[in-house]
């Protein structure tokens, strides 16, 4: 039962990554690790319509969910929404990708500009292969030309890409530019959507490559998205979690994807995680509960 006072926060607990920090910022859990394998990295269409319709009950406007091997499932989060919106994400990642399957972490971008109510959208903080040729050859071209999808890339990863130029930003820049793009939204609904490997590898550890963004910057740019627009929405993914999968194909197709991971002290990663999401979720979230990650005395269980 979700109590009146989280009402609108719930944590989708697909593995025991997040369920200890869940339980310390009080955000009610739903358990359905039993579908974790089956949705990781990719799933068929059946599948994801038959989680969606297990899950859909429980939804609430912020959500806080595992790796981001299950970033797709933000195209199900989405929707609830019933008005005209604008989705920003964070991530090192476009997830453009417009070869099957058509349900996968790398692609779900283009399931969410398949909902009549999304005005536009804009992925902030990409810096990784998939951006230079020839791997742009699979983004959605007519989004992009449109100017539906926009892509803001980090100039000093990628200083010469072929495709989204008008979107370069730099540790310099981004955030005058991010301000010149909220400025166009001012009181229009908005869902933010926060894949935690946009953040520097040595303030986060996910499944991903990492990209340049501090715990600063996104805190930051959260607390700008609520002052001048209405934050309707959002989730938190990225956390690290061991993969497991229930298919061979899913396996093998996400064991050469993934990028080769050092794992470092895991002690230490924990904390790192857990202070990023105990600053970011209650900006996010809206909430006034306590933030852990502030106190020494706080540590991860």
């Amino acid at each position: 039962m979700l109590s009146e006072k989280n009402s609108t926060q719930i944590h989708i607990d697909l593995g025991d990554e997040l369920t200890d920090t869940a339980a310390l910022l009080h955000i009610p859990s739903k358990d359905v690790k039993i579908w974790g394998p089956r949705l990781r990295f990719s799933a068929r269409t059946d599948e994801i319509e038959d989680f969606y319709s297990e899950i859909m009950p429980y939804l609430r406007p912020f959500i806080l969910y595992g790796s981001g091997d299950f970033h797709h499932l933000s195209a199900l989060w989405i929707r609830r929404i019933q008005e005209p919106f604008v989705l920003l994400s964070f991530d090192n990642h476009p997830d453009w990708d417009t070869k099957p399957p058509k349900w996968c972490c790398g692609g779900w971008i283009n399931r969410a500009l398949e909902s009549g109510w999304l005005e536009s959208a804009q992925v902030w903080g990409c810096g990784n292969f998939e951006l230079n040729w020839p791997h742009n050859l699979f983004s959605p071209g007519r989004a992009l030309q449109s100017g539906r999808l926009q892509i803001f890339s980090w100039r000093e990863r990628y200083p010469n890409l072929s495709v989204c130029q008008d979107g370069r930003i730099s540790r310099e820049t981004w955030r005058s530019i991010f301000l010149q793009q909220l400025s166009r939204w001012h009181g229009q609904s908005i869902y933010v959507t926060i894949d935690l490997d946009c953040l520097d590898a040595r303030e986060f550890f996910s499944n991903w490559e990492h990209g340049l963004f501090t715990v600063d910057d996104l805190c930051w740019a959260v607390t700008q998205i609520r002052r001048y627009a209405r934050l309707i929405g959002g989730d938190i993914c990225g956390a690290y979690s061991d993969p497991e999968f229930s298919r061979i194909t899913q396996r093998l197709v996400s064991t050469l994807d993934h990028p080769k991971i050092t794992i470092p002290s895991v002690p230490a990663a924990m904390q790192n995680n857990y202070r990023a999401i105990c600053r970011l979720w209650p900006l996010l979230a809206g909430t006034d509960e306590h933030e852990p990650g502030n106190d020494q005395q706080d540590a991860v269980p």
